[in-house]
């Protein structure tokens, strides 16, 4: 059922922005991070990131609601449709699980990270420290449509600590950044 190729194939008929790809590929490598670190299904984890913006580019007045309804339409369980609803504080929709709070915490993490990589000389995550973050999260002109807001209530729901939080995602990019760049795909940033 989570077959990443599959789920990939579909991402791509309904994306073709390819920063909105490098995004939820961003997405889907902390998740798989989280998953394996709490000891969750790292395949089912990786699905509802690569999926959780589906809708994002072709229904963005309808999103994340449509595309809630097209994985409930294509069978997926309630708990993978409810993370992706869950993954915009708009939505009302609460974050139950683990894997619905992981993915709130990652979302706007994993695109501050990568705003922060693309002005590094390197443009890479691998150099990348927690005290860089920490100061351009201070710096409000910085990815100005990030919500520290919501990386901060992300990694309290998650319940670690924004550092370890930030430590670990940064961490987790760098890996597959290097494993896509290993493989000669496109990678995060």
């Amino acid at each position: 059922m989570y077959d990443r190729e599959k789920a990939y194939g579909l991402l791509r008929q309904y994306v073709n922005n390819e920063g909105l790809v490098k995004h939820v590929l961003a997405v889907e490598a902390a998740m798989r991070g989280y998953a394996e670190k709490l000891g969750e299904d790292v395949e089912k984890w990786g699905f509802v990131g690569l999926v959780h913006d589906i809708d994002y580019e072709m229904y963005p007045e309808e999103h994340p609601y449509k595309g809630g309804q097209m994985l409930r339409d294509m069978g997926y369980p309630e708990d993978v449709v409810e993370a992706v609803l869950g993954h915009g504080d708009f939505t009302g929709v609460e974050r139950n699980t683990p894997m619905a709070k992981a993915l709130y915490a990652v979302d706007e993490l994993t695109g501050f990270l990568s705003a922060c990589a693309l002005v590094r000389p390197s443009r890479d995550f691998a150099d990348m420290s927690l005290k860089s973050v920490k100061k351009k999260l201070k710096d409000k002109a910085f990815a100005r449509a990030v919500s520290r807001e919501g990386i901060e209530k992300g990694a309290q729901e998650l319940g670690v600590e924004l550092d370890e939080h930030i430590d670990f995602v940064i961490d987790v990019l760098h890996r597959a950044n290097e494993e896509y760049r290993r493989k000669g795909l496109t990678t995060l940033v």
